[in-house]
């Protein structure tokens, strides 16, 4: 039985009528997230990465520096975390920037 309020007298009633709908709040999950990472090589510059790093992620000098270092030391990196739209479309620009530059730099996205 469901306790509906009575608009028209101001009371209430009971209903047991099935073709009465109740609203229910839809549970909202978050996107998935995916890490983007950054893969060391022994041919691509550390300038060009630091450029890399600034231009499509606005890291600042200091921060692309790090990070550089942090791939060179490592051989990978974590960049971010971004929606999947976001990743793929950083890793693309990123790929596409490094080939058109005559540079093997291997940016690649995994779910986190």
């Amino acid at each position: 039985m469901k306790y509906i309020p009575n608009q028209l007298t101001g009371g209430s009633e009971h209903v047991d009528d099935p073709s009465v709908l109740t609203i229910s709040k839809p549970e909202i999950k978050r996107p998935p997230l995916y890490k983007i990472l950054l893969l060391n090589d022994d041919f691509t510059p550390m300038e060009f990465v630091i450029v890399v790093l600034s231009k499509f992620f606005g890291l600042n000098h200091s921060e692309s520096v790090e990070i550089m270092l942090t791939v060179h030391k490592k051989g990978v990196a974590v960049i971010g975390v971004f929606a999947f739209e976001i990743a793929e479309t950083k890793v693309t620009q990123v790929m596409a920037f490094a080939r058109a530059n005559q540079h093997p730099l291997q940016c690649t996205m995994e779910k986190e």
